[in-house]
């Protein structure tokens, strides 16, 4: 972190302390800007999935902005109370590109190493994981994403993975697209370029969803399985 980065955090975190906030601060200190102009998580629906976007072999390597470790360690966190409730786990992949000419990136078919698709270990994928593979950036233009939800009866999605701009975004607008109301961990997701992660979470997903932190998703889908169970 330089000095001036550190300043920066040192005194965000200060004034939110004064202000006696309850929302988390992670460095880099755009977080605590992206909470402040985020909108309040409000609820889970009964059937919601998560989907992992991308957190595969070939991926984690790169010069992300935050440590990769932290944004696994959150993602895993995630996994693990949807599994305990018995909600949809979606592992998303990449292994391809679009075919259309396009001024940046390479105009010819890619090809990858071996290996270089496979999910992290830490994801510890189970069998009634759905696994998807796409060739695009967001994971329902070229799969069966949305019909396989659908014929579960899922009507949200909470999204995690990386990268914030790339992946993460496009699944986040095809999932609004397609009717899913969308929840965002702002803290589980990461990007190489830190302009670009902060104008998707200040600019874009206020318009296609909702946004909290890994501990703020955990903490109201807990409580509403509290509620819906003393209910029943």
């Amino acid at each position: 972190m330089s000095r001036r980065s550190f300043r920066q955090h040192s005194n965000c975190l200060r004034g939110w302390l004064r202000s006696e906030s309850t929302a988390y601060c992670l460095y880099p200190c755009q977080l605590c800007i992206e909470e402040r102009n985020s909108i309040p998580l409000t609820t889970l629906d009964p059937n919601t999935a998560l989907i992992v976007i991308d957190l595969q072999k070939g991926i984690v390597n790169g010069n992300f902005i935050h440590p990769i470790g932290e944004i696994i360690d959150r993602a895993r966190a995630l996994i693990d109370v949807f599994r305990a409730k018995k909600l949809l786990v979606v592992l998303v992949n990449v292994a391809g590109r679009p075919l259309g000419r396009t001024e940046q990136g390479p105009r010819s078919g890619t090809s990858f190493t071996e290996g270089w698709t496979g999910f992290l270990p830490e994801l510890d994928r189970q069998p009634r994981d759905i696994v998807v593979t796409k060739r695009s950036w967001g994971a329902f233009a070229t799969t069966d994403l949305e019909h396989q939800l659908k014929a579960r009866g899922v009507t949200q999605v909470v999204l995690t993975g990386v990268a914030t701009s790339g992946g993460v975004e496009a699944t986040a607008r095809q999932a609004y697209e397609q009717g899913f109301n969308v929840t965002l961990a702002i803290d589980g997701m990461t990007d190489i370029r830190e302009e670009a992660h902060q104008y998707t979470i200040r600019n874009v997903f206020p318009r296609v969803g909702e946004t909290g932190s890994t501990k703020e998703i955990i903490s109201l889908l807990e409580r509403l399985f509290e509620e819906r169970n003393a209910a029943s």
